[in-house]
């Protein structure tokens, strides 16, 4: 078993088909779409999945008590269900997603913030195992044995409310906010996928598209080529990043990048646009 320290935070398809079978590693599909897209990410997980894979459902691992998609489920709620997807503490977690934006990023971030340090994406994601041939299943998945996953405190995530981060706003104070929406969005030109939502970004906010970081294969770009972009959207690496999006799901990716990069002073903004544009909080648009 390898230490904590070599976890790499991503690892490519050649890796995992060599570390595939060893016990401690757990392989978890966490593909998540778009609603205006009209895919079933579920549907898609039965009918191909890497080999062994289990379903990490990022819309049923949530507060589902909440108004608004996929937030952050209770310390209790994660524990029970990464126990049922046969999580043990000392396990090498490896999630991907079939996903444009980088939905396994979520599944990285939200591992990480219940405390579990052994946590790599898998760069490229299902397109790239099938690149390599690697072994998938279909058909109704098989009931993991259960696992004894304790939720411990979190290891390079962090979570920001709208209370605070409106505050932080009103005051000047907000520092850098990286939104990773489409730049339509971010400006407030193309409408949101989400009825209901205002049209814009938060004021002082830098748009750093998800799809930016990520290459025509699926992987994410080169260390330099990710901190290129987000200098260019005018964030600063080296100082601490509230990132945003839609929803949660691509803001975590940015937090990926960043961490990536060394940065692990990222504060994610849970309820993302979803929450801020259904709210009565300042936007602004761009031309």
């Amino acid at each position: 078993m390898s230490s904590p320290l070599s976890i790499p935070l991503t690892v490519n398809a050649e890796w995992l088909a060599n570390n595939h079978k060893q016990t401690d590693v757990k392989v978890f599909d966490a593909t998540s779409h778009l609603p205006t897209l009209g895919r079933n990410a579920n549907e898609e997980h039965l009918d191909c999945r890497i080999a062994g894979a289990q379903w990490f459902d990022i819309n049923q691992i949530a507060d589902k008590s909440s108004q608004f998609p996929h937030t952050l489920p209770s310390t209790e709620l994660f524990q029970s269900k990464m126990q049922d997807l046969g999580l043990w503490n000392q396990d090498h977690v490896i999630v991907y997603c079939n996903s444009m934006f980088l939905s396994a990023a979520r599944a990285w971030w939200m591992l990480k913030f219940f405390g579990h340090e052994r946590v790599s994406v898998l760069s490229g994601g299902l397109k790239s195992w099938l690149a390599i041939s690697g072994a998938t299943d279909s058909g109704p998945l098989a009931q993991a044995k259960k696992g004894g996953f304790t939720s411990r405190p979190a290891i390079g995530a962090q979570v920001i409310s709208i209370d605070s981060l409106s505050q932080l706003i009103e005051n000047g104070t907000a520092g850098q906010i990286a939104d990773a929406r489409s730049p339509g969005r971010f400006a407030g030109i193309d409408p949101e996928p989400r009825a209901g939502l205002r049209a814009g970004h938060m004021p002082g906010a830098s748009n750093v598209p998800i799809m930016d970081l990520i290459d025509k294969e699926g992987s994410l770009r080169p260390k330099e080529e990710i901190a290129e972009i987000f200098v260019n959207a005018g964030i600063d690496c080296k100082k601490s990043v509230i990132t945003t999006c839609g929803s949660g799901i691509t803001a975590c990716g940015l937090a990926l990048g960043l961490a990536i990069l060394g940065n692990e002073n990222v504060a994610v903004y849970d309820g993302s646009w979803s929450e801020w544009g259904a709210s009565d909080a300042p936007i602004r648009k761009s031309t």
